[in-house]
């Protein structure tokens, strides 16, 4: 009887799905919900819903939604958002309202020692847990009673930006080490300096820059010594988008055959993780059995932020998360989210 229920379920949300399909449809407001995780931490939870939205704030954002609302039918389908390094949900919220409206369910893991309220562990520390705390969400999902019945999680999309879009590479069949980050980071040092020291500094064409190019060499060189490839899928997961990921630790060839339909946004003015090295690079190789969902010529790292977080006069984040000037975010950023939900629903929704 229980695989009988799970036949007709399926039934019914690939019907729902082939109605969606390519009518972009409306499916309600904003559900939210919060789950326990695994390690620690929390789940946010947001699905389509008919029960009426609040105005909420968090942190230094003013949002509305429904808390804890009965979730409605929405296309049957989860996408689960892996963050930035010390992210948090809220700077992906607009991209997450886009996808609830286009009717799936958004699931957002809290990366242990890599998010707004615990940046303990950055870089390859949280790179080889992130994979793992995307499936750990689709199980937590999987088994939330409200939406256990109208969400299948056998076909899940994933996204990510930066860090978020090296756990999107991860699963998308990529396979990395963290020698693989020193021996980049040895090579290219000088030009790719905030991908391989994070937010901790800047080279100000000064006296210091020696020497914060000599302690960085020390560092990267002590802690990332091991040749271990990584690897982590799960056969849930059947699309996955990149955004100015993080790439250039990755083996190429892993990528050149992605063992699912991989999406990449790449912003070309990106001084974070700069493109030749890595979104460029993961194209280069991956091409055509990868697809550019967009390219921002004048986009930096932070058009993967909407809302953009307040940035700090004279911080590193200002001078590597701020638009550059001539980017049109009002334009182009709606324009990705709505690529990206295009993406999903091409590759986890029946087509006509």
């Amino acid at each position: 009887m229980r695989k009988l229920k799970q036949i007709l379920l399926r039934a019914v949300l690939a019907l729902a799905g082939f109605m969606a399909g390519s009518a972009n449809a409306q499916y309600g407001n904003l559900g939210f919900a919060q789950l326990p995780q695994v390690d620690g931490g929390k789940i946010s939870l947001f699905y389509p819903t008919l029960a009426a939205e609040a105005p909420v704030r968090q942190g230094p954002f003013e949002f509305s939604w429904a808390a804890e609302a009965p979730p409605s039918f929405g296309n049957g389908r989860l996408i689960v958002i892996s963050h930035g390094s010390g992210g948090s949900p809220w700077v992906h919220m607009d991209l997450a309202r886009v996808l609830v409206r286009r009717g799936f369910a958004v699931a957002f893991p809290q990366h242990q020692g890599d998010n707004v309220v615990d940046a303990s562990s950055p870089g390859p520390a949280s790179w080889a847990k992130r994979p793992l705390e995307v499936s750990h969400a689709i199980d937590a999902v999987a088994s939330y009673p409200p939406l256990s019945n109208l969400v299948s999680t056998d076909r899940v999309g994933v996204f990510g930006g930066s860090a978020g879009g090296h756990t999107a590479l991860s699963l998308a069949g990529g396979a990395w080490s963290p020698a693989r980050f020193r021996d980049h980071c040895e090579k290219h040092l000088r030009e790719d300096f905030s991908s391989c020291v994070g937010f901790t500094t800047l080279l100000r064409n000064d006296g210091f820059d020696s020497l914060k190019l000599w302690l960085a060499r020390l560092v990267i060189a002590w802690r990332f010594k091991d040749e271990t490839l990584q690897r982590h899928t799960d056969p849930r997961i059947q699309a996955a988008v990149a955004m100015v990921p993080f790439a250039a630790d990755f083996d190429p060839a892993s990528l050149a055959e992605p063992k699912i339909p991989l999406g990449l946004v790449i912003a070309s003015k990106d001084v974070n993780q700069v493109p030749q090295f890595h979104a460029e690079a993961v194209a280069k190789v991956c091409e055509p059995r990868c697809e550019i969902i967009l390219r921002l010529p004048e986009g930096g790292h932070g058009a993967m932020l909407s809302p953009m977080p307040p940035l700090a006069p004279g911080s590193v984040a200002q001078a590597l998360l701020s638009d550059p000037p001539g980017f049109d975010r009002a334009t182009a950023v709606p324009a990705v989210h709505q690529g990206i939900a295009d993406f999903f629903a091409q590759h986890l929704l029946p087509q006509r």
